[in-house]
């Protein structure tokens, strides 16, 4: 019996040869039907093909697909188009070039045709697609260097609309981890322009992790979430703490420099003054140009000229030996005040102040279980709100391994027994100077560097 090909047919033999060619790409143990990645990617094969069909060929051709596309779009007067309308609409494109685009996005469910009313109308996939693409245009500027715009106002949205999935938390968790590796490779390089190039984009990140806290918050309060969604989150909080703590390492980093900066006399120029101005020159070799009115010019002496100038040097430095000369008489040494600059007071009271309550830790606690604690806050304040966001930025010191290799008062500061603890969590203050602070802990350490009890 033989059957006859019909459109059922025709569509089985081509999602079987659809099935051979993406099998091409696999090793011949593994199916391309087991892989879960495969099943949701085929799910949303319509969707896929609109975007194949709009961005398919060169650049000039996707750009003329999404003019037409927009421009029909963007008409809220009339949801249907007749082709005279169209042709007067777009009246600057050549007829043959509209006829092959309308016949595209009509083919590819882009474009509805009505042939009762003989009119066009745009799809409400055509809609979501370019809504899409334009949240991402309006947030890909240059002005949102960290590129993290456009994935918060993803999950923003979907959260809002109670859809939030575990994908889009891994894309902005990706791209917190991708900033936390770049700022750590600018800070280990240890150039300056790279350095503070990366600081301007840290704070452009830490601006949008301030407003994507409130979303995870909200995430993970949510009792409709699923443990996946709660680990991603938790994640995500983890990887922003991560990224806000770089902010010491950049200003040692960056102390660091100017420490080790050249000045060019009492000129007030720097090494990155005369690198900076470099920069700004893209052909250094022009600088040279007119720099030399003569050429050199080598001078020639003869040898009765050179024994000249070798006696008269001679005579010079036997003249200034024979001159006989006692010690000069010894003076007092001016006296003079060295004040401390204000910062390395604050510094200094504030390390004596660290030590006292490590030592009295210790006395107190030498018979405990538990080391002893006391809130941050209460050893910041009271002090005005200047002080206490300088004693702040010094608690991440504590128990730094790199900085108590080093030497000075925050070395000192980083051997302390003394373990900071911070938490995502505010606490309101009766302080005339400080409203609110983060909550955070100081314990004595149980195992505080040099510590040899063990040994």
């Amino acid at each position: 019996m033989i059957e006859p090909i019909t459109s059922e047919t025709t569509h089985d033999a081509a999602l079987d040869q659809h099935q051979d060619g993406l099998q091409a790409h696999f090793q011949p143990n593994f199916s391309a039907d087991e892989i879960e990645q495969v099943y949701h990617l085929k799910r949303a094969q319509p969707l896929l093909q609109v975007f194949t069909a709009l961005f398919h060929g060169g650049f000039d051709g996707v750009l003329v697909r999404l003019l037409v596309l927009r421009e029909l779009a963007s008409d809220t007067g009339s949801s249907t188009f007749s082709r005279a309308d169209i042709n007067t609409r777009l009246a600057y494109l050549l007829p043959e070039s509209l006829e092959t685009v309308l016949m595209r996005l009509r083919t590819n469910q882009l474009l509805a045709w009505d042939a009762q009313q003989a009119v066009y109308r745009v799809t409400p996939m055509a809609r979501n697609v370019l809504s899409a693409i334009d949240g991402l245009l309006a947030l890909g500027n240059d002005e949102d260097q960290a590129d993290m715009g456009f994935l918060l106002s993803q999950v923003a949205g979907a959260q809002v609309m109670g859809g939030v999935t575990v994908e889009q938390l891994h894309h902005l968790l990706g791209r917190l981890v991708d900033l936390t590796e770049e700022f750590s490779d600018a800070i280990a390089s240890g150039s300056e322009f790279r350095l503070r190039a990366s600081q301007a984009k840290w704070h452009m990140a830490c601006d949008w992790v301030e407003k994507g806290s409130e979303i995870l918050r909200a995430i993970t309060s949510d009792e409709k979430a699923d443990a996946a969604t709660h680990r991603a989150a938790q994640a995500i909080g983890r990887a922003q703490s991560a990224l806000l703590n770089m902010q010491g390492m950049f200003s040692r980093a960056l102390n660091q420099i100017e420490r080790q900066r050249v000045h060019l006399g009492q000129s007030g120029l720097s090494t990155t003054d005369i690198k900076r101005w470099l920069l700004l020159h893209e052909d250094l070799a022009s600088l040279a140009i007119d720099a030399i009115d003569q050429p050199v010019v080598p001078l020639f002496i003869t040898p009765a000229e050179m024994i000249d100038v070798a006696e008269t040097e001679l005579l010079a430095d036997r003249a200034a030996s024979a001159v006989a000369g006692s010690l000069p008489a010894g003076t007092d040494a001016p006296t003079t005040v060295s004040d401390a600059p204000p910062m390395q007071r604050e510094l200094d009271d504030w390390l004596e102040r660290l030590s006292d309550f490590a030592a009295f830790g210790q006395q107190a606690g030498a018979g405990a279980s538990t080391p002893h604690s006391v809130q941050a806050h209460e050893t910041l304040l009271p002090a005005s709100f200047a002080v206490a966001s300088y004693r702040a930025s010094l608690l991440p010191l504590l128990g730094d391994a790199d900085e108590a290799r080093l030497q000075g008062a925050t070395a000192e500061l980083a051997r302390l027994p003394v373990q900071f603890t911070p938490t995502d969590e505010m606490i309101q203050l009766p302080d005339l100077h400080v409203a609110a602070m983060s909550m955070a802990s100081l314990s004595l350490s149980l195992n505080p560097q040099g510590d040899k009890s063990d040994e």
